[in-house]
């Protein structure tokens, strides 16, 4: 028996819809449910289901802080996370249970979505340029990947908890599930992408209709500031992040990209909080990866 953490937020008549039809894929598990909305209740709407567990959130938490939460109630050893957008096509996330008991050191398998374009996405990569890390959309064959998307993948509950799960510093949105995926990757377990479990995922629909363009641009780049500062610790790395930094900044302003130079200010508070943590494996090591 599996563990589904499903976060929802501002989405009720649609999640409530797209949840009566991925139900019949999901009542033989646990299902979490974790409202991040303490503006409408669910707990009428969802008592006919069996197997499900509503967690009513009394404030907002974000993306990341609210998955932990369903994590942490979740009662099994494996863990599927399902972003409440998700369209299941049938059972087939059951299948990844075979490469955790293949591979001890496997901490998630992530799946493919299908956009509203029908292009295949799921598999990621990232790399390092100009002083910055980046990551972008890979081929969609099996294989390793540089994270599983936290609303489409499964993962091992328990190295979840060894890495510390989801850091809320990435509050409200974005770069969570790289960061998580990043520090597992650093600490000698894998994560991997199955090109034939497939469901239906549009991709920033929900937080695109909640959110202004200019405000999500701001945090996305915030959050990479974020994500360098608190995971990357090769010193030829930092070094070079910083050297490269004023270019960057003007090289964003030119590009009318002010929301680079807005995200960097909005970091900037954080940069002496972080607390860098040894990991045994280097950044340069889990970089040539994905060359």
């Amino acid at each position: 028996m599996l563990s589904i953490v499903i976060p929802t937020y501002k989405n009720k008549f649609s999640f409530l819809k797209k949840f009566l039809h991925n139900y019949e894929y999901m009542k033989d598990h646990e299902i979490v449910i974790v409202n991040d909305n303490p503006e409408v209740n669910l707990e009428k709407d969802l008592a006919v289901y069996k197997n499900v567990i509503l967690i009513q959130n009394n404030k907002n938490l974000g993306f990341g802080s609210a998955v932990h939460t369903g994590i942490m109630k979740a009662q099994n050893d494996f863990i599927v996370l399902l972003n409440d957008d998700v369209i299941l096509h049938d059972e087939s996330y059951n299948d990844a249970l075979i490469y955790f008991k293949k591979d001890a050191r496997l901490f998630a398998a992530g799946f493919a979505q299908k956009e509203k374009n029908g292009e295949i996405v799921g598999k990621n990569t990232i790399f390092w340029k100009r002083g910055l890390l980046f990551h972008k959309k890979n081929n969609t064959a099996k294989g390793i990947t540089a994270w599983a998307e936290g609303g489409a993948c499964m993962i091992d509950k328990e190295k979840y908890l060894m890495l510390g799960g989801f850091s809320h510093v990435y509050s409200p949105f974005y770069w969570e599930d790289i960061d998580l995926s990043y520090r597992a990757w650093k600490s000698g377990f894998s994560v991997l992408f199955d090109s034939h479990i497939v469901m239906t995922h549009h991709h920033e629909s929900t937080i695109a209709a909640h959110f202004d363009k200019r405000f999500i641009n701001t945090i996305a780049f915030r959050n990479q500031f974020l994500f360098i500062w608190k995971n990357i610790t090769d010193g030829a790395l930092i070094i070079n992040h910083w050297l490269f930094l004023p270019f960057n900044l003007v090289y964003y302003l030119l590009k009318g990209r002010p929301e680079f130079i807005m995200g960097f200010l909005k970091a900037l508070p954080y940069v002496l909080a972080m607390k860098k943590t040894a990991y045994p494996l280097s950044d340069a090591k889990v970089l040539d990866k994905f060359k």
